[in-house]
């Protein structure tokens, strides 16, 4: 064995027992820093605080770091929700009803923010590591502001990829979302995160 095939063996070992060893928490921090974009498909579930089935759905999410970001909904009905880096604005196509809010206080500490908001997580969570399950590594994040509408986010990691996250609200719901065919760093258009509402649409809101 060779001296440079020991070096590249060794160096490629020591980022294994690394990569093997990084915590949730690291993982999270270093998805956010490397990725600035992606594409993803999601199935979502959601239960009640009985524990009842009370919605399946699923779509595509994409988002552009930081703020712009677009959630479709393709089954069981459409729904567009878009972030702009100013306005979210939410298209239920069957209502054709378009509701509109500032970023900040339409994305507070949601989902979307954690993934898709600027890089300063910690001063809109505090992190602790879950044990591993279902072959993911678990973090829980707790929102710092009292009036989110989340009690807390659990996010489930396999490698360097958020693969499941579960979302706990006040009410005693628990949405499921599973990430599939994540892209990281895809180029996308700039048109996707910008939205105009048709023109016969009943618009709510901070136009």
């Amino acid at each position: 064995m060779t001296f440079l095939f020991r070096t590249l063996v060794g160096a490629t070992l020591l980022g294994w027992a690394s990569f093997a060893t990084a915590g949730s928490i690291d993982m999270l921090k270093a998805f956010i820093a490397q990725v600035h974009g992606a594409r993803i498909e999601f199935n979502q579930s959601v239960v009640d605080a009985n524990g009842r089935d009370v919605q399946q759905s699923g779509g595509t999410f994409q988002f552009s770091r930081p703020g712009k970001f677009r959630w479709l909904y393709t089954r069981p009905y459409e729904q567009l929700i878009v972030g702009d880096g100013a306005k979210v604005w939410l298209y239920d196509k069957d209502l054709n009803q378009v509701t509109v809010k500032a970023l900040g206080d339409a994305l507070g500490s949601s989902p979307a923010a954690l993934l898709a908001g600027s890089n300063d997580i910690d001063r809109a969570y505090t992190f602790a590591e879950l044990p591993a399950r279902d072959g993911l590594e678990w973090l829980e994040a707790t929102p710092r502001d009292p009036d989110s509408s989340f009690e807390k986010m659990r996010i489930g990691f396999r490698k360097a990829n958020p693969e499941a996250m579960q979302l706990f609200d006040r009410l005693g719901q628990i949405t499921t979302i599973r990430f599939t065919k994540l892209e990281r760093n895809p180029k996308l258009a700039a048109d996707l995160f910008r939205f105009t509402p048709p023109k016969d649409a009943d618009v709510v809101g901070d136009l």
